[in-house]
């Protein structure tokens, strides 16, 4: 059945952007099936618990790479911003789970807020993902590494990126706000105005997942592509080993967001009438929305898993600082601290890879 929707009943399209995605019907219609969704409070505990992990593993992140001064790379400092930006994001997942539980009951201050945040994490992780492939592009196809290793360059990156962040989020910060709907209660949700503003909707939805996530994409496989290229005509174990890491971290990045924006721009054309829209492709695309949304959530405590799983240097490093702090024995150490050259002191050796 083909239908199509009145302007009062687009005040859900941008939601795809909080990855909270909850259609409204249109009143004038026959509404289209309950799609399949996740059991709100499988939901719930699935927030909880990537919460706290989250905060757990990009805290250690973060105190393994600032705890090596000395032994910091340019990649390091990538990495640690994308640990902040996703304890940034980690501190959000307590207000969406009690919005998945019931409703809306933090204000819109609270819900520019906690968008804002949402926003900066998504634009800051992708661009800061874009960067580590450029600087380990030019590291080993161009061996410019000592261009790299510029570490007040870099910061100076990293500071661009977070104001670029903050100012891609700005349209966020500006339309949400929390509104009463019959369906669903209070809702945090975007709100652009009067009628004839739906195609700005539009507009800043595509936007979004153009600059914030397949531009970056196309930068990631192009850089990923040479290297990869250049590491099979060498024989550097070292620089295969960093490798592992990173292709790790993209690859866990494009498995849990893929799915996730491919699904919103699908849904962004069926809005704006460019595929025709039925109630069997809303209902597969609700659908898709509200599983592929718990794995992007899912991302941001999966890397510091791979760093201790794939990462040698970051266990080493770890264990190092743990053993400093008399937490573990200096014999466990020598015994599981073997294989890594985290005693050497220069300043190009990456203590996360």
């Amino acid at each position: 059945m083909s239908w199509s929707l009145d302007v009062s009943d687009l005040e859900d399209l941008f939601s795809g952007s909080d990855y909270n995605t909850t259609f409204i019907p249109s009143h004038d219609t026959a509404p289209c099936p309950t799609p399949w969704s996740i059991n709100k409070y499988v939901v719930v505990t699935v927030y909880v618990l990537v919460f706290f992990l989250s905060l757990v593993g990009n805290s250690v992140v973060v105190l393994v790479i600032c705890y090596n001064k000395l032994k910091r790379s340019s990649t390091d400092v990538y990495l640690m911003n994308l640990a902040i930006a996703d304890i940034l994001f980690a501190i959000t997942l307590p207000f969406w789970a009690a919005y998945k539980a019931h409703e809306w009951t933090f204000g819109t201050f609270m819900c520019k807020a906690i968008s804002g945040l949402q926003e900066v994490n998504f634009y800051s992780g992708i661009l800061l993902l874009a960067c580590i492939s450029v600087d380990r592009y030019l590291a080993i196809v161009h061996a410019m590494e000592t261009v790299t290793q510029k570490r007040h360059l870099v910061k100076f990156i990293c500071a661009g990126i977070w104001v670029v962040s903050i100012l891609l989020s700005v349209p966020v910060l500006h339309f949400r706000k929390d509104f009463y709907t019959p369906q669903n209660g209070k809702v945090c949700h975007e709100d652009v105005g009067p009628q004839g503003t739906e195609l700005w909707r539009i507009i800043l939805r595509i936007s979004r997942h153009t600059i914030g996530f397949f531009i970056p994409l196309l930068i990631m496989l192009f850089c990923y592509g040479f290297t990869i290229k250049t590491l099979c005509q060498t024989k550097s174990g070292q620089k295969h080993r960093a490798m592992k890491v990173i292709f790790a971290v993209v690859l866990v990045f494009l498995i849990c967001w893929l799915p996730y924006n491919i699904t919103v721009f699908v849904d962004s054309l069926m809005r704006s009438n460019i595929v025709n829209e039925t109630c069997e492709g809303r209902t597969h695309i609700d659908t898709a929305l509200s599983v592929t949304e718990i794995f992007g959530y899912m991302h941001s405590c999966i890397n510091p898993i791979l760093y201790a799983f794939i990462g040698q240097k970051f266990r080493n490093s770890l264990l190092k600082i743990l053993a400093t702090k008399g937490l573990i024995s200096k014999n466990f150490l020598s015994r599981y601290g073997r294989g890594s050259s985290f005693a050497s002191t220069s300043g190009n050796t990456s203590t996360t890879l």
